[in-house]
């Protein structure tokens, strides 16, 4: 069975950028109901003792298990949500920037392109940076889809639900996204993932 991951850092740590309250919400609430939910419905079954990554690798796709791929998946994608954050956040190294350049021609395009996804993934979803053949790439996913199903390295994410935001920004998702990108994100995590 699982239990809910402690965050890697205190309600207050990522103020004035992400209020308390919206972690209070977010981690304690949503992120909290779907490992409770998951704990229900795999209790009995040849889930219980598989990790989240196996679960959702043996459920994507598969609509009579739905309910479990998506509780699995969107514990799986809050637990590495929270690692992609830092409070003061971190720079990114020259070996990420150098292949981010490579692919999308400047930095500066890079921002763009990623807040652009940010800012049309239409409803409920994730944006990404995966790696896929040592290339950084950015990709949206909707509701709880997740790039592991996709055989993609997942290296950094934002949840765009409205539920990780709204108290704070309101409708104003590209300020969400500017303030994370800015202030927030965890560039060490991302290149010990790209390492991996």
């Amino acid at each position: 069975m699982f239990t809910l991951p402690n965050l890697p850092y205190d309600l207050k740590a990522l103020e004035p950028y992400i209020s308390a309250k919206t972690l209070e919400f977010h981690y304690g609430k949503h992120h909290a109901a779907y490992v409770t939910n998951l704990n229900d419905l795999i209790k009995g079954t040849d889930f219980e003792n598989k990790t989240l990554e196996e679960i959702i690798k043996a459920t994507a796709g598969d609509t009579t298990k739905i309910k479990i791929f998506n509780n699995a998946a969107q514990a799986w994608n809050h637990e590495f949500y929270w690692q992609c954050l830092k409070p003061g956040g971190t720079t990114i190294s020259e070996e990420m920037k150098k292949n981010i350049v490579n692919n999308y021609g400047s930095y500066e395009q890079f921002k763009e392109d990623f807040k652009n996804a940010v800012l049309t993934q239409f409803g409920s979803g994730w944006v990404w940076l995966v790696s896929e053949a040592g290339k950084i790439k950015i990709e949206k996913t909707s509701n709880a889809e997740t790039p592991i199903t996709h055989k993609k390295k997942p290296l950094l994410t934002i949840d765009v639900w409205e539920h990780a935001y709204y108290l704070d920004y309101q409708n104003r998702r590209g300020d969400y996204f500017n303030t994370l990108f800015d202030r927030l994100l965890n560039w060490n995590f991302a290149q010990e993932q790209y390492r991996k």
